[in-house]
């Protein structure tokens, strides 16, 4: 079945289920990073660190405010705006994410940075020039964006604790077998199910971060 093959009617207790979903994530993105920001600046006042977990932050309620607003405004002509905003905010996302983690270890591995974000910006230009087309093309670069780590960034890993890379494993299975859900567009309450998925390896990896700030802060200490 084709990725564009997806139902455009859902019911009301979908679409009420799929909101309580994007509150609920949005809210807790909102609260959480100005924790971890200023936790941050307690334990790692370093400016690497700073920047970091800063764009980490920003780029995480990104993520969820595109995808609440997306997902739950209906506003004639806007729908298409909203789309584009969604699928490139997950692009951005992936980057921060690995931003973050560069960063804390002491921003020795910034290629792999500069890798993610060129693809998460060539991601973004196929989502706004040619929205409708090469679905299978963008839907593959989340993927490959969120494993490039994997191939390109071993010294990077080998920085991390056996905690953080347990959360890492963890969180990306989890998005992994969410998009099982994603993919199956007849399935009722596949876009709730999907951005449980989304939403819990979110937080899985924003443990991850949050304990690797941590531990990194103990061994510099």
């Amino acid at each position: 079945m084709s990725i564009t093959m997806r139902r455009t009617v859902y019911s009301r207790s979908e679409r009420l289920s799929d909101a309580g979903v994007h509150v609920l994530g949005t809210v807790l993105a909102v609260a959480a990073v100005p924790v971890l920001i200023t936790l941050t600046a307690f334990l790692r006042p370093q400016t690497a660190a700073l920047v970091g977990i800063g764009v980490y932050g920003a780029t995480l309620i990104a993520m969820l405010v595109c995808s609440a607003l997306y997902n739950m405004v209906s506003i004639p002509g806007w729908n298409a705006i909203l789309r584009r905003l969604d699928h490139s905010a997950i692009y951005i996302k992936i980057a921060g994410t690995y931003t973050a983690f560069v960063m804390l270890s002491g921003a020795t591995e910034v290629p792999v940075i500069i890798l993610l974000w060129t693809a998460a910006l060539a991601g973004i230009a196929l989502r706004v020039l040619a929205p409708n087309r090469f679905e299978w093309v963008g839907f593959g670069l989340y993927i490959a964006m969120g494993w490039m780590g994997l191939v390109v960034g071993w010294p990077l890993f080998a920085t991390m604790s056996a905690p953080v890379l347990t959360m890492i494993g963890v969180g990306g299975g989890i998005y992994m077998i969410g998009t099982l859900f994603y993919l199956r567009h007849r399935m009722p309450f596949h876009r709730t199910i999907w951005h449980v998925f989304v939403l819990t390896a979110s937080g899985v990896f924003f443990a991850a971060v949050t304990t690797h700030m941590v531990v990194g802060a103990h061994s510099t200490g």
